[in-house]
């Protein structure tokens, strides 16, 4: 367990100025400190506690960049978690949005909308031809609580029994149930005091256990374990399946997806991504599921399905979409909202007239390039180096030992927070870095150079303790 907390209280720090990055006060800086005070009196005391967050007060944020009120500013390899593929307030999307103010439709429930058939007809034209419909929602966990009951209905029109799930232990999929019981986290399904005795899950195939095994052969292995337990694949209605481990940007071995594939063809299990953190460009492909050589039936999608708003979707072909599921089961008060629609619309424009997917897998060589560099550099510190496109994870261990090194993970991440760059602060031993996909490869550049500065830093203050 990481016990490392990074610090809330202010701290002087060299300044900054680049054409990049500027700091110019303490950090966190005086903006953070007073409306975190404010926070705290009306929201459970949880930003301290909660990964992923650092302290800083965001004020503006355009493109690739971060602004507080202070004056500061950081090179942002976070996309605000993933969401802002086309770019921070991308010009694209706030003139639609600002056209769409004026009309003014700022709610529609899910009355009929001429921006809603828009932006449907534009997504279901850049998605692969599978998908034929689509189901809108607010959030991504609304997108994969819907796919849930999707594949269990229409496993049902198979066979009555056929309403099993197989998902993967520790998955990320959301916070509400259906996504908590496909994770497995033994805390929360005791608080729910119920645990779906129809979900099924295997281990994620980590690249530091059963190494020596085909992806095939592990995948063939861990089945055969659920079988042993109970599990009849002939009542399996669907496979839940994260892109990549989420925290550690971790794909599946080679050959693991298609023996999946393979075992659900010969046994009629529908097949659906969780594609919301992945999708819309960021690895290089329109999504990441596309790196296996498969056809699912089903991606959840969202942060960059928007690259701004809250917006989500569960995508598939037209039979599974249209299982009988009960009346209102597959929308909720702002599915599809006007402004949603119309940020969604503009920066599926911004993604294809930018060619950003393009952009992506080409700054992936370069950002890959310079981050296996550095793990060449930094061997004692650094195990894995994982990812695709223009999302990585950097895995630190401790050069004494060799176990995960969650501590010096988040140290580097408030040091490089220090200096004007934003990564994903996971807790665990890794930091994500996920810049939007319009930075500039000077700024690309810039930031890996500030994570080698804030290593190095770490490490040589380390040696002297």
């Amino acid at each position: 367990m990481n016990k490392y907390r990074i610090s809330l209280k202010p701290r002087r720090v060299s300044p900054i100025k680049t054409k990049y990055r500027r700091i110019k006060t303490a950090i966190p800086s005086p903006s953070f400190v007073r409306n975190f005070s404010k926070l705290s009196k009306y929201e459970p005391p949880l930003l301290s506690e909660m990964w992923g967050k650092l302290p800083v007060c965001w004020d503006r944020a355009v493109d690739f960049q971060v602004f507080d009120q202070d004056g500061n500013c950081w090179i942002d390899f976070t996309s605000g978690i993933f969401v802002a593929n086309s770019g921070h307030a991308n010009p694209r999307i706030i003139s639609a949005l600002k056209r769409q103010l004026a009309k003014p439709l700022l709610h529609s429930f899910t009355y009929v909308t001429e921006i809603r058939a828009k932006f449907l007809k534009k997504l279901i034209e850049i998605t692969p031809a599978f998908c034929q419909k689509a189901l809108l929602f607010s959030a991504g966990t609304e997108a994969t609580e819907t796919a849930f009951v999707l594949m269990k209905a229409y496993g049902q029109t198979i066979n009555k029994k056929k309403v099993g799930i197989i998902s993967f232990r520790g998955a990320m999929h959301g916070v509400t149930m259906a996504p908590e019981m496909m994770s497995g986290n033994a805390e929360t399904l005791a608080i729910y005091g119920y645990s779906d005795p129809t979900v099924f899950r295997l281990p994620f195939p980590y690249p530091w256990i059963d190494a020596s095994l085909s992806g095939k052969t592990r995948f063939n292995k861990d089945l055969r374990s659920l079988v042993q337990s109970g599990m009849n694949p002939k009542n399996i209605a669907g496979f839940m399946v994260e892109a990549y481990r989420g925290w550690g940007a971790i794909f599946y071995p080679p050959g693991y997806i298609e023996a999946l594939a393979d075992f659900a063809k010969k046994n009629k299990i529908l097949i659906c991504f969780d594609d919301i953190q992945a999708g819309f460009g960021r690895t290089g492909k329109m999504f990441a599921y596309q790196h296996y050589g498969v056809e699912p039936d089903l991606i959840c999608a969202g942060k960059g399905m928007s690259s701004s708003l809250p917006f989500s979707a569960v995508m598939g072909k037209r039979k599974i979409l249209e299982a009988p599921i009960g009346f209102g089961a597959t929308h909720s008060t702002h599915s599809g909202n006007p402004l949603s629609c119309v940020a969604g619309l503009a920066n599926l424009e911004a993604i294809e007239r930018g060619r950003l997917v393009e952009e992506a897998a080409k700054k992936g060589k370069i950002l890959f390039a310079s981050l296996n560099g550095l793990k060449k550099k930094f061997p004692g510190h650094i195990s894995y180096i994982l990812g695709k496109g223009l999302i990585a994870a950097t895995l630190f261990k401790n050069p004494k030992n060799g176990e995960p090194d969650g501590e010096f993970a988040s140290r580097v991440c408030e040091r490089a927070m220090q200096k004007g760059l934003l990564m994903v602060h996971t807790g665990r031993e890794s930091i994500k870095i996920a810049p939007p996909l319009t930075i500039p490869v000077t700024a690309l550049k810039e930031g890996i150079k500030v994570l080698e500065e804030s290593i190095l830093e770490i490490d040589r203050e380390n040696l002297n303790t």
